[in-house]
């Protein structure tokens, strides 16, 4: 199936006689019919049996998105943080290390550098433009993954995916990529190497702003039995000795993030948040399609403006990510612009507090247009070179470009700079 086929007809089929559409099913709890058969599944939880593991309305849309993506499984989370920090997670333990380039949502960069510290697990920011031979000597003896975003957020940095996964496997560690602005309807990392990617389903995959959620899809591709990863090889005493590789094969990486983290750590969303967010996906790659197309034109008519220094948009050509959003990203760069406003800080506010169509929220990627101020918002807790890391400055405005009639947006955009000196 094509991937508009898979966002409707992926992950649930209707026996004769059942629902058509993913039925919620509401409950924590199953019934079996004899001890042993439950004693079993606390040695090897393969059916559902408590809903901190698994949900049958959350497997099917595990099962989409896992298709959607081309990988072998996939995990929801409560939300896109809870699938940042388990996905590391799984593969580091207090003493490791792992690398990040630094270009990512500020989120995920206090996540990184200060909680994951508390942990005794290191993260080492590099810049993704730097050479192979500059980002490979961010590695060390205890490194065990590399992280970066698609497209980030808020810079839309495109990630050299290829390059990355290059370095990643030389020295022996997986690719994990967030992959929630682009969506597997406009990127699909595995396709370029990635072992492990992840998504903020609050986002496009959800659409409406309705609810939280996170994902972890697995590639299946990774060799765990490299020697770098043990705890995937030798027995796991928790699961009275089961080896993730042995048993699982290429599921390994999937099944231990669900069996060892979610048992322990129990971030798993509702049944009826994987309905709502099934709705999201079933529209999802028509949505992208507009998203795109109205992004594009609203990225032209800003960098026409003479109250913008600049305008950041892979779409564009005049953007330095203009050739390689061609490679990774043919079909669109998702609904997202930013733009640096004359006058820093004070015009940025003046400007989003006079917009009326568009709502200045905490959130991106929804059907609505919606403005934020990094600087102020998401990215407050960074530091001035955290900042200039992550591609911010003062005067930045992220404008994530809604479903709307795109002259209205505009429209509306000309009420903000109407207000900017």
């Amino acid at each position: 199936m094509k991937i508009e086929t898979k966002c409707l007809h992926e992950g649930y089929t209707p026996k004769n006689g059942e629902p058509r559409v993913v039925p919620i099913v509401q409950s924590t709890t199953y019934c079996f019919d004899s001890t042993e058969h439950i004693a079993q599944l606390f040695d090897m939880p393969t059916e559902f049996m408590y809903s901190r593991f698994a949900n049958p309305t959350v497997d099917a849309v595990e099962r989409k998105i896992a298709a959607l993506e081309g990988g072998v499984g996939a995990m929801c989370t409560s939300s896109g943080q809870a699938a940042s920090l388990l996905s590391i997670l799984n593969v580091c333990s207090a003493g490791d290390s792992f690398v990040s380039t630094g270009a990512i949502y500020g989120g995920t960069v206090n996540l990184f550098a200060v909680s994951m510290k508390k942990f005794g697990i290191e993260c080492i920011f590099v810049d993704q433009e730097a050479s192979e031979e500059e980002i490979s000597k961010a590695f060390k003896e205890n490194t065990k993954a590399m992280f970066c975003e698609t497209l980030a957020n808020p810079a839309l940095t495109v990630c050299d995916i290829e390059k990355l996964a290059g370095i990643a496997h030389k020295n022996q560690v997986p690719l994990i990529i967030d992959n929630t602005f682009a969506t597997p309807i406009l990127c699909r990392p595995f396709e370029w190497g990635a072992d492990v990617v992840i998504h903020s389903t609050t986002k496009y995959m959800d659409g409406h702003a309705v609810q939280g959620g996170g994902v972890i899809v697995d590639s299946g591709k990774f060799d765990w039995t490299n020697g770098k990863f043990p705890d995937f090889v030798e027995p796991d005493a928790s699961y009275h000795g089961v080896s993730y590789t042995k048993a699982f094969g290429p599921m390994a990486y999937i099944i231990k993030a669900r069996m060892q983290l979610m048992r322990d750590f129990g971030c798993y969303p509702a049944a009826n948040s994987a309905f709502l967010l099934n709705l999201g996906l079933e529209t999802l790659p028509v949505r992208m399609k507009q998203y795109c197309e109205n992004a594009k034109k609203i990225a032209e008519y800003i960098q026409k403006s003479d109250k913008v220094i600049s305008v950041t948009y892979p779409g564009l050509e005049t953007d330095k990510y203009y050739e390689r959003a061609k490679k990774y990203l043919p079909d669109g760069c998702s609904g997202v612009i930013t733009f640096s406003i004359k006058g820093g800080r004070e015009n940025a506010v003046k400007f989003m507090d006079h917009l009326e169509l568009a709502s200045n929220v905490v959130h991106v990627a929804d059907i609505r247009t919606c403005v934020l101020h990094p600087a102020s918002a998401t990215h407050r807790q960074l530091t001035d070179e955290q900042l200039v890391a992550a591609g911010i400055d003062s005067g930045m405005i992220r404008f994530s470009v809604g479903l709307e009639n795109v002259d209205d947006i505009i429209a509306d955009i000309d009420k903000g700079f109407a207000v900017v000196q």
